[in-house]
């Protein structure tokens, strides 16, 4: 698999409101974004199903010449090439019909979730040292996170930084697809990458005037 350079992840909680997460969404993907991630840590079931199906129906598209046809959010799909991923439940990927989850070592364990998503859609593992960087080599997951790389403030209890020596550590460790996550900005993105990431997981620093912080991550990462 390829992962695009950039991999925004919409959180719940950096939102007054969900219309705003919606429409920091279409801001994103307008900019060129091709991969995200739906995160919500304190929502409870029915109520993320509910946002995540919006979320997925909510690129619309219209014609300006034809004002009859406009479609609306809720009967739009997702514009071919962008991906969505559900952060922690398998079961919610499924029946939003996302395109993979994303878990955490708190979690259920990636064979677990695989045998619930199927072979098809992508499945990516947060991971924080290298015993949990081996271990998730070893696993089906198709791409494996590594962080925090830099101080965070989007977790309650963040486990310690490994900085961009922690990437260089996990790039050896793994021919997976590698995301580097936690503090990512633009001013520090490329030593990231550089580090060996194949692509870098923000969320702050998408939050304000999402579009163009974007447009500026896309060209600073090449």
């Amino acid at each position: 698999m390829l992962l695009p350079r950039l991999y925004a992840i919409l959180d719940a909680s950096c939102f007054a409101e969900f219309e705003a997460l919606l429409t920091a969404s279409e801001e994103l993907v307008q900019a060129g974004i091709t991969l995200l991630q739906y995160r919500d840590k304190s929502g409870e079931a029915r109520s993320l199903l509910d946002q995540a199906r919006r979320l997925k129906h909510g690129f619309a598209r219209t014609t300006m010449s034809e004002p009859h046809e406009l479609t609306t959010r809720a009967e739009a799909p997702a514009p071919p090439g962008i991906r969505l991923i559900m952060n922690d439940r398998a079961d919610l990927c499924l029946a939003a019909e996302f395109d993979g989850v994303h878990v955490g070592q708190g979690d259920l364990r990636a064979e677990s979730v695989r045998k619930i998503i199927g072979a098809e859609r992508w499945l990516g593992i947060s991971t924080h040292n290298p015993e949990q960087v081996r271990e998730a080599d070893q696993s089906p997951a198709d791409y494996i996170a590594i962080g925090p790389v830099f101080a965070t403030g989007s977790k309650l209890n963040p486990d310690p930084v490994v900085g961009p020596d922690g990437v260089r550590r996990a790039r050896a460790l793994t021919r997976k697809p590698l995301v580097a996550i936690g503090g990512i900005t633009r001013q520090n993105c490329r030593s990231v990458i550089d580090a060996g990431a194949d692509s870098v997981a923000v969320i702050s620093d998408l939050i304000r005037d999402p579009g163009k912080s974007a447009e500026e991550f896309l060209r600073i990462l090449g």
